[in-house]
């Protein structure tokens, strides 16, 4: 029985790092990195013609060479638009063809290296009261079509909203899975893209609410409106993705030295490439211009997050714990701060503080309740503060919630046997070494078929 008293040690939102096991001791936490895909819903919208708002909706875009994703993004708005326009940069396969099925207003446009310059002419075609940005690699979440009409039509009324906030996932994020995104605003003629990459109309919001203080900006922060599968692994390295976007944001900081949000975003890059002390620098960069131009608390979350990112992998923990719980202290949604309290949570396990690591993780699955990895992670947590009924019970959620997740299986069965459900222990097991073979992690499924054996329980 030695194998199961082995040390958990939880990692940190790190897609080069991999767990290993030893017969069929837990397995550790997983650092939660988001990357199950949401399922997204081609039908069953809600009753557009019951809650359609007055005003008319535009979807702006702007493509190039984007037929693998667009129609299912274009699908995504049926019901919520009223106009699609859409604008091409050189699409050479079945873009034009598949915008022209869903009756898009086509525009071409040459690109020259400036996505605000795309953007802002999508803007100039568009005819509707108010516009819907989309990347091509985005879908609305058909959950969000009533929550959004809604918040419109309670504008018809008010007409004192500028712009609404909408809750971003990044699926196959490795850092910030959650982001507030400014996509939903009025057609008016004083708001405007800047920047040549991850381009926004925040600066041009921000001159109006100066001059006009009686405008206000709205969330919608339930349900989560848009996901991104821009982060995916393949995708960015169909696309080259990572080298385009350094090239693009070192143009755009050349161009805009004071931009806090385009420090956070390169520091990001330059982290997740294993650049760590180029990360870092940038980081803090972002941090002094934040601090000088009054950046809003979501950039300051960005880049806490990251800096703790930076000081985990340098195994500077105390200095990662502290960046990690200001990251927390910002005014952001709690759904946009879940992986700060969830990789806090791995830090306080890592360092045997079991009670404030359980107490990050009851933070998570209360955010997060339909989030697998938190209930593996708090199941962790309370097996270690002996807690076994309540790790079986976090296990089994984690289950109930993603029924293919091999390691919670196998912490499953180990919690199982320690309380004195032997049966119901190797019925575990055993689904989690079906699971691993499966999944391409057969090491493990042999470790865990010898321990059985060994242990005669097979």
């Amino acid at each position: 029985m030695a194998s199961l008293r082995r040390k958990s040690k939880p990692k940190i939102f790190n897609p080069k790092r991999k767990d290993t096991a030893r017969g069929f001791a837990d397995r550790s936490a997983s650092g939660s990195k988001l990357r199950s895909q949401p399922t997204i819903k081609q039908s069953g919208h809600p009753d557009t013609e019951s809650i359609k708002p007055i005003q008319r909706i535009s979807l702006c875009m702007i493509v190039k060479n984007e037929a693998e994703r667009l129609e299912q993004c274009l699908a995504s708005v049926q019901g919520l638009v009223d106009e699609i326009v859409l604008v091409d940069t050189g699409s050479t396969d079945e873009t034009i063809e598949i915008a022209k099925g869903f009756s898009a207003k086509i525009f071409h446009y040459d690109w020259h290296d400036h996505f605000a310059a795309a953007r802002n002419y999508s803007l100039q075609q568009a005819q509707g009261d108010w516009i819907l940005v989309l990347d091509a690699d985005e879908v609305i979440n058909p959950e969000a079509i009533a929550a959004i009409t809604n918040q419109i039509r309670q504008q018809i009324k008010a007409k004192n909203c500028l712009a609404i906030n909408l809750v971003r996932l990044e699926v196959g994020a490795n850092q910030t899975p959650y982001s507030l995104v400014s996509r939903l605003f009025r057609r008016h003629q004083e708001i405007s893209f800047k920047g040549i990459y991850h381009e926004l109309i925040d600066d041009s919001v921000n001159e109006i609410l100066q001059r006009e203080p009686g405008w206000q900006i709205a969330t919608i922060e339930h349900p989560i409106a848009i996901y991104h599968y821009g982060y995916q692994v393949e995708q960015i390295d169909r696309k080259r993705k990572h080298q385009f976007a350094q090239r693009l944001m070192q143009k755009h900081l050349a161009t805009y030295p004071h931009d806090s949000y385009m420090y956070s975003k390169l520091g990001a890059l330059l982290v997740e490439n294993g650049d760590l002390e180029a990360g870092l620098t940038t980081l803090k960069t972002g941090l002094s211009k934040a601090d000088e131009h009054h950046a809003p608390p979501q950039i300051w979350f960005e880049l806490y997050f990251h800096l703790a990112i930076v000081h985990s992998e340098q195994t500077n923990l105390p200095g990662a714990i502290d960046y990690y719980q200001q990251a927390i202290s910002q005014s952001v949604p709690n759904l946009v701060k879940l992986p700060a309290y969830n990789n806090l949570g791995n830090l306080f396990q890592q360092q045997e503080q079991f009670e404030l690591a359980h107490s990050q993780y009851e933070q998570v699955t209360q955010i997060a309740p339909n989030f697998a990895k938190g209930f593996y992670n708090l199941g962790i947590a309370l097996r270690h503060l002996r807690q076994l009924d309540r790790a079986v019970a976090a296990y089994q959620q984690a289950i109930a919630i993603e029924p293919r997740y091999a390691q919670a299986h196998q912490n499953l069965g180990v919690a199982l046997l320690k309380i004195g459900q032997p049966a119901e222990a190797i019925e575990s097991l055993q689904r989690a070494i079906e699971l691993h073979y499966e999944q391409g992690n057969g090491a493990i499924a042999r470790e865990l078929e010898t321990t059985l054996k060994q242990m005669g329980l097979v």
